[in-house]
């Protein structure tokens, strides 16, 4: 076995397509469009990759692929952060220890040499994509989750990661007889009464504008959070032209207060991998027409991101926006999927639990000292 770096097309285009062969056989595992892969990794299309120094590496046994794995450098995660920590992703492995160790020490080694003290991960170029699935990874994954072999948690540990921060991911099935409870209906209008808070849809035809007010939104509210770094304009502007091909409006919430300032944000998308799963990742010959007729019958959603600004927090606004994004979908009967939560994130974590909600999925990002 060899490790070589990604150094040409046909490198990267081997990098790119070894997922498709190592997961052939799982029935879980949802093919990603191969093109949205290559837009990842090319900082022409993945504004991320304009902070980042990165290097991709594959594994052979002799021309097979084996593995594969990043290692990056993530300037504006470690300028936040403050500690020099590298970071480590887009691993794939066959069940082989020895493999997995020498692609985990091919990544350790370059971001020494980069002058990183901790690697962590694993963590995508994709945004919010990160940790190695624990529990739940007999479900299809939700869009813009990681899925993986139970394996690999093995072969982390035996590597010397550790836990760093564990994410947990909630459901909420109306198709299942899940109801908003009762008595939060009654406290969530008490909140409006008493704060004046308004909740209203992204209005689609100012859809830049409004990306750019949940960024800021965002990075207000989310500024302490474990991992969080602030999403850059460019940053801003792709997440914009990528959630325009698949948005439902009335499932992007945003409250404002008395006055009409925007204090917090619920961000809901229809789970597209319940289309793309069957298409291996390929839009031709047919998966087009797969995609435009399945969009308008998606009933499977990920709430994926939720925020309330500092000024607002233990008023129950956060309740309010899971009870506005309850009403705004509950007549299509939507199977929901509030992913993910950090599970040091006690106060959301139990504002969910008391709104009667499962979990149903343990995602881990692991780190380790380096040097």
């Amino acid at each position: 076995m060899q490790i070589d770096t990604v150094k040409t097309k046909r490198d990267l285009r081997q990098f790119i397509q070894f997922p498709y062969r190592l997961y052939q056989n799982d029935p879980t595992w949802v093919p990603p469009l191969r093109s949205e892969q290559w837009a990842q990794f090319d900082a022409k299309k993945n504004p991320m990759l304009d902070h980042c120094d990165t290097q991709l590496f594959l594994l052979k046994d002799g021309r097979e692929v084996i593995g594969r794995c990043s290692a990056f450098v993530d300037h504006l995660a470690v300028e936040h952060w403050g500690e020099p920590i590298g970071l480590f992703g887009s691993f794939e492995c066959v069940q082989d220890e020895s493999a997995a160790h020498q692609l985990l020490t091919a990544a350790r080694e370059w971001l020494v040499l980069k002058g990183m003290k901790a690697m962590r991960g694993p963590w995508s170029f994709a945004s919010q994509e990160w940790g190695l699935e624990i529990e739940g990874g007999d479900r299809r994954p939700v869009i813009l989750a990681p899925h993986n072999p139970s394996y690999y948690a093995a072969f982390f540990d035996q590597f010397g990661l550790n836990k760093a921060m564990d994410l947990i991911a909630y459901l909420a099935d109306t198709t299942s007889g899940y109801e908003f409870p009762e008595r939060y209906q009654t406290l969530t209008d008490r909140i409006q009464a008493r704060y004046g808070v308004k909740v209203r849809a992204l209005d689609m035809d100012k859809l830049e504008t409004e990306i750019m007010t949940i960024v800021e939104l965002g990075n207000l509210s989310v500024s302490e959070n474990w991992g969080y770094y602030p999403v850059t304009e460019d940053e801003a502007h792709a997440m914009a032209r990528d959630l325009k091909r698949i948005v439902n409006p009335d499932a992007l919430l945003i409250a404002e207060d008395p006055d009409g300032k925007p204090i917090g944000f619920a961000l809901s998308l229809p789970d597209v991998n319940t289309i793309l799963q069957g298409m291996n990742g390929r839009l031709l010959p047919f998966g087009w027409l797969k995609m435009l007729v399945g969009m308008k019958k998606i009933h499977n959603y990920r709430m994926w991101a939720l925020g309330v600004v500092p000024a607002y927090h233990g008023k129950a606004i956060d309740t309010l926006l899971y009870k506005a994004t309850y009403e705004a979908l509950k007549d299509m009967q939507v199977c929901m999927e509030i992913n993910y939560v950090l599970e040091n994130n006690h106060r959301m974590n139990n504002a969910l639990l008391k709104l009667n909600v499962e979990p149903i999925r343990r995602y881990r990002v692991y780190e380790m000292a380096i040097g």
